[in-house]
């Protein structure tokens, strides 16, 4: 098959990292990728405190361990998928099935969708815990930046997963296939059907004299 097919290299054709790196959608993977390592990486070494009285630790998100555990499960995976899909990036071209390819991006499309979604779901929680959450259980304030850079990192994973929909990019390296026409065309009208000229054109009305 030939290059267009979902891709805009040539399908089957070899890896090129230079292509592959200046492409947008793979730097939006990369950005996307270090943007989980954040929010997990936020949680998991400063999102819970000691309990004085108890000695016990708790989510600094309102005492609410679900908050903690939805942020930290929601960047591992999305790091994970990052990883995958990255992989995927760099196999694509070696991909000579169109059924294949075509897999391959509506994979992805709706993977973005739905990591858009999580994200979206996910700051909107963490936000909300974090503005209920109860001065006397951290008197002191203590890592509050990372409690914050965690609900900031998850709102701009909502808009980096948003623009890495491939659906939205003809760019990127597997852009929709366009089905070409069926002959060619030397006018390079794009295909547009014109009406040809009728042969049977009626003859122009009024009168006229005839030469004698």
């Amino acid at each position: 098959m030939e290059g267009g097919a979902y891709g805009a290299g040539k399908a089957g054709g070899a890896f090129d990292l230079h292509t592959l790196i200046r492409q947008p959608h793979t730097l939006l993977r990369v950005v996307s990728w270090v943007f989980s390592i954040v929010v997990f990486g936020s949680i998991v070494n400063e999102g819970y405190l000691n309990s004085v009285s108890k000695g016990e630790e708790f989510c600094i998100y309102n005492r609410n361990p679900s908050a903690c555990r939805y942020g930290v499960t929601v960047g591992v995976l999305a790091f994970l998928t990052c990883m995958f899909y990255l992989a995927l990036d760099v196999y694509f071209p070696q991909i000579s099935s169109v059924k294949d390819r075509k897999k391959a991006v509506l994979s992805d499309i709706g993977v973005s969708v739905l990591w858009a979604f999580l994200w979206f779901v996910g700051f909107c929680y963490l936000a909300n815990q974090w503005q209920v959450s109860k001065p006397e259980d951290n008197p002191l304030n203590e890592r509050t930046d990372a409690a914050r850079a965690a609900i900031a990192f998850s709102f701009f994973s909502i808009i980096t997963w948003d623009y890495m929909d491939p659906s939205q990019d003809s760019g990127v390296p597997y852009a929709p296939y366009v089905e070409p026409s069926a002959g060619p065309d030397p006018a390079g009208m794009g295909g547009t059907y014109q009406q040809p000229a009728s042969v049977f054109d009626p003859e122009p009305q009024g009168y006229q004299s005839q030469g004698y």
